[in-house]
């Protein structure tokens, strides 16, 4: 390691302010570090969810009670959909991976308001304390689905309360971040960088925020709805008390799908960036696929009554719903079309992240497409509640989101933490990765054709097979988690120094030291060329 890199090392990890230790960590303003903070705890969080995931697969191996009974498994279920939508999935890469690199990218030294960026970190903390404690309330851990359908959640002897409102904290926690990356955006882009000179990450963060904004308060809302009701008996969604339960389902889901974009939108805003990087090209349609992002966040606020076919509405409704979720399909398309043609003809390095993508596409494309079967009115009442919805919601959120969050963390950790992974260790991970996820959750779509029903702690003795099948691809799927989070943390302790630009990158981060230092440039620079123009980067290595 350079004595300058040295330098930036220990300027970023130990940094003397006004406050030393652990204090310097839990008190700072500075965006990278607050990134390494959501780092750490979505990474926690997820791997409780993946445990609670692995025991639950292990209940199904055989028909009848194995190793839980039904109450227990209700439970495990819903814990396990809490964590991994709301602490895991829905918050992911933005608060990570867009706190730590957004203003870099832009050319900015912070994000616009430093303090609410940290304050928004101390809220995701508490509502995940509020999610816990849940577990310890009267009547013991919560069984209603992460849902919180009503009239169930209104009527549950278990307190419910304590996990809603952890839910609504991790709502303004989203909402912060959503805020403070819009106002960067749009305040703190450097001299010469208009709207399409800007990464495409930026522009899928920017449209994520907008979501966040404007679709977060409306379960808020709903989330206080149904506190007040269980406290006050006040008729809102409860029939008995004249309340509407289809009017709970019309809000949860209003927010809840494009909650769905929340999650994939920054994800895909990853892949452009990792697909120019290592096919070393210019991104193929950018003004597209910018425009895509904006385009799937505006459709995605109209679809939502695609989750309720089966619950009761008018035709017509369910015809108008069933097509804005064809169309909302189109600029996901966009996006495939110039991810896979900026690929041609490039000179392709097929490392970690660049096989992370692969198996995203892949497995992207299985759940989007499937997604269209769901949106057809005659499908969807036959697959409706059925293990087909469990494989295309996996399909797309753990396929999409979830492998993405771990190739932008492979892409990025030379350049957040200075050290380079064990590339091999990687490519094993990222296999044993791609394999377990399919062989656990492609048997899923076949169960849900042949009409097993979700959410069932018992299944009929013809459906073992594939449950068992099912539940061996989690063993791989766990062990390849376990190599790649391993390898990491190898990296992070005794890794070898990374250089600057270690794959050859284009964009601003990748001109700055690794780790960068705490205001990330010496002087503010000056945008002269396209995101994505490779000959930049080759008269910099001139210079």
């Amino acid at each position: 390691m350079s004595n300058h890199a040295a330098s930036t090392y220990v300027d970023f990890y130990e940094y003397k302010g006004k406050h030393t230790g652990i204090l310097s960590w839990l008190l700072t303003t500075d965006h990278k570090r607050i990134g390494i903070m959501y780092l750490v705890s979505l990474v926690s969080f997820f791997i409780v969810g993946a445990i609670l995931g692995i025991l639950m697969r292990l209940e199904m191996l055989t028909p009848g009670e194995t190793i839980m009974g039904p109450q227990t498994y209700n439970s495990i279920f819903t814990l396990h959909g809490i964590i991994m939508i709301f602490l895991f999935v829905i918050p992911g890469i933005p608060p990570v991976f867009g706190n730590f690199l957004l203003p870099i990218q832009i050319g900015a030294k912070d994000v616009a308001f430093p303090r609410l960026n940290l304050l928004s970190w101390y809220l995701y903390i508490i509502g995940g304390i509020f999610a816990i404690l849940s577990l310890f309330m009267k009547g013991g851990p919560i069984d209603t689905g992460w849902t919180f359908y009503v009239p169930y959640s209104l009527r549950t002897g278990t307190d419910v309360s304590w996990a809603i409102f952890a839910a609504f904290i991790l709502g303004f926690s989203s909402i912060l971040t959503g805020l403070n990356f819009i106002t960067t955006i749009h305040r703190l882009r450097a001299p010469g960088m208009g709207w399409f000179k800007m990464p495409l990450f930026p522009w899928s963060l920017y449209a994520t925020g907008w979501i966040q904004i404007l679709a977060t308060p409306i379960i808020g809302i709903t989330i206080i709805l149904v506190i007040v009701e269980r406290l006050f008996k006040i008729g809102v969604f409860d029939p008995a008390l004249g309340g509407d339960p289809i009017l709970y389902q019309h809000l949860f889901w209003t927010y809840s799908h494009p909650a769905v974009y929340i999650m994939i939108l920054p994800a895909m805003g990853v892949v452009s960036e990792i697909i120019s990087t290592f096919s070393h090209r210019t991104i193929f349609g950018y003004k597209a696929i910018a425009m895509s992002s904006l385009a799937i966040a505006f459709v995605g606020y109209f679809v939502w009554g695609h989750h309720m076919f089966s619950s009761g509405m008018s035709d017509f409704s369910r015809l108008v719903f069933s097509l804005l979720t064809f169309l909302v399909a189109i600029p996901s398309g966009v996006k495939i079309f110039n991810w896979v043609a900026t690929m041609y003809k490039g000179s392709i390095d097929p490392k970690t992240p660049f096989l992370f993508v692969m198996a995203f596409i892949f497995i992207f494309s299985i759940g989007g497409l499937t997604g269209l079967v769901l949106g057809a009115l005659s499908t969807d009442v036959h697959l409706t509640d059925t293990y087909f919805v469990v494989a295309h919601f996996h399909f797309v959120v753990f396929g999409g989101t979830g492998f993405i969050f771990f190739a932008a963390l492979h892409y990025w950790f030379p350049k957040m933490f200075g050290k380079m992974y064990n590339e091999k260790v990687a490519r094993i991970g990222v296999l044993l990765l791609t394999v377990g996820f399919l062989a656990l959750y492609f048997p899923f779509f076949i169960l849900g054709y042949e009409g097993m029903p979700r959410r069932y702690f018992d299944y009929l003795p013809q459906f073992q097979a594939l449950h068992v099948f099912s539940t061996v691809g989690s063993w791989i799927m766990v062990t390849g988690l376990f190599i790649l989070i391993y390898n990491l943390i190898k990296a992070f302790r005794k890794g070898e120094p990374a250089t600057i630009n270690p794959w050859g990158g284009i964009t601003l981060e990748w001109r700055v030291p690794s780790p960068p230092p705490l205001e990330n440039f010496e002087e503010i620079p000056v945008i002269t060329h396209d995101p994505y123009d490779y000959s930049a980067l080759k008269e910099a290595k001139s210079e």
